[in-house]
């Protein structure tokens, strides 16, 4: 049944999740005709965003992430506030398929009725998330989530690119997993505002406390994210709940002192401006390759990288002068 962008909007703003799942599903496609109704619907509700806290939540595979946002989410809920899921599966290479499995992952927190879970496809992008993610975010909040917690398919360097559309980036940590300080060196550290060492037990508490040194040592190194915030490195367990009212206090205390020095609302535009730019070049592409000539150039031209006529960088500079070229 096709819905029209009046009945997502009213979906929305009511919290009908089966409303807000379809509008997601809208933003998400690849269809032209879809595109339009999509751009319509976000600018109808771009007056009702921007009120949440987005927190994206990173960590190597087996860190526990979703185990994690379960928890966290129902401590979240117990606090008075909604909360939106949005999980980002690694989509196959191959196929381009998903399993989606993270909302069967998250039982519990799927049964509240403050909890929205929308597992999406990568679908080859980038950056840990998916090329929506930040306009799905948008619909959450226009449907009053007060947190949107994003989970990244967990990959390691191309995480960082979730710190460009939240507000607070959490690096869940394990111990034990061979190089302590592995996420350092990805340069992963540069951009969270807070570490979560994760699976702590009494066993492995002194190794925890240990990790938790070296990587407050190394943090001292690298250069001040937010001014007058030292990245708190805190242990704990999200399967026993041990440790996630800290989490919540200091992801408070961090948004506090962002709107205090006005860096909230100027992070959040600068963030804006990259997914503008983002889109500009996705629809100058997609539109070149509509035209038969450019398309024809454009095939002629990634046969000659490919082959290694000429290395892909310069063979790239040379599609786009061809047709984009000063007189």
């Amino acid at each position: 049944m096709k819905f029209s962008t009046e009945d997502l909007k009213e979906g929305i703003q009511s919290g009908d999740k089966r409303l807000i799942a379809k509008a997601i599903t809208l933003v998400e496609s690849k269809k032209s005709e879809h595109r339009l109704q999509a751009e319509d619907l976000l600018k109808q509700i771009i007056p009702f965003t921007g009120k949440s806290v987005r927190v994206g939540i990173t960590g190597v595979p087996g860190a526990g992430k979703s185990t994690f946002i379960e928890n966290f989410g129902r401590l979240v809920i117990s606090k008075g506030k909604k909360v939106a899921v949005l999980a980002i599966d690694p989509s196959s290479a191959i196929n381009k398929g998903s399993i989606l499995g993270d909302k069967t992952r998250m039982e519990e927190l799927a049964k509240e009725e403050n909890a929205f879970i929308r597992p999406s496809p990568s679908s080859g992008f980038l950056g840990g998330v998916a090329n929506t993610t930040f306009e799905t975010m948008l619909i959450c909040e226009a449907a009053g989530y007060d947190y949107i917690l994003i989970e990244t398919v967990g990959v390691g360097q191309s995480e960082v690119l979730v710190s460009d559309i939240t507000d607070v980036f959490l690096f869940l940590k394990i111990i034990g997993g061979g190089d302590e300080l592995q996420g350092i060196k990805r340069g992963i550290m540069e951009m969270v505002d807070v570490v979560f060492i994760n699976k702590v037990e009494k066993d492995n508490l002194q190794k925890a406390k240990n990790t938790r040194l070296e990587l407050k040592r190394a943090l001292d190194f690298i250069p001040a994210k937010e001014k007058d915030w030292k990245v708190p490195v805190l242990l704990g367990s999200a399967l026993f709940n041990e440790g996630l009212d800290e989490i919540y206090s200091k992801i408070d205390d961090f948004i506090s002192l962002k709107k205090k020095t006005e860096r909230f609302a100027l992070v959040r535009k600068e963030q804006s401006e990259k997914r503008f730019e983002y889109w500009v070049q996705e629809y100058i592409l997609n539109m070149m390759k509509r035209n038969e000539s450019v398309e024809e150039a454009y095939i002629q031209h990634k046969k000659n990288a490919s082959t290694l006529v000429s290395n892909p960088s310069t063979e790239a500079k040379l599609f786009v002068e061809k047709f984009l070229k000063k007189d």
